[in-house]
């Protein structure tokens, strides 16, 4: 459904803390740090994790899973993962909006 780092960058792009994730989701700080504290797909009651998809959607967020192609428009960011399933830290990006490089 969701993982701990689609959570914590979705709130790092709404520029919001945990405290205010909980109240936007109508959840307790201790329910959103146990949340965040997990490692890859967070677990837990259905209920619980549905207020906070729907809070982070209900803030302007789109959550991709794993090929998902992404249906909306704007700016985004996905993490790429390589062939072993680990996150692919260095790799070739493409840069959109990069300046020209001046003509020499």
């Amino acid at each position: 459904m969701i993982t701990s780092q689609q959570m914590r960058a979705a709130r790092a792009l709404l520029g919001l803390d945990q405290r205010q994730l909980a109240a936007l989701a109508g959840l307790s700080l201790p329910t959103i740090q146990r949340m965040e504290s997990c490692d890859g797909q967070v677990r837990g009651v259905v209920d619980t994790l549905v207020k906070v998809i729907t809070a982070l959607e209900g803030a302007g967020i789109e959550l991709l899973g794993e090929n998902a192609p992404s249906t909306g428009v704007g700016r985004g960011v996905r993490l790429r993962e390589t062939t072993a399933g680990k996150s692919g830290g260095q790799g070739q990006s493409l840069l959109y909006d990069k300046a020209e490089e001046p003509v020499r």
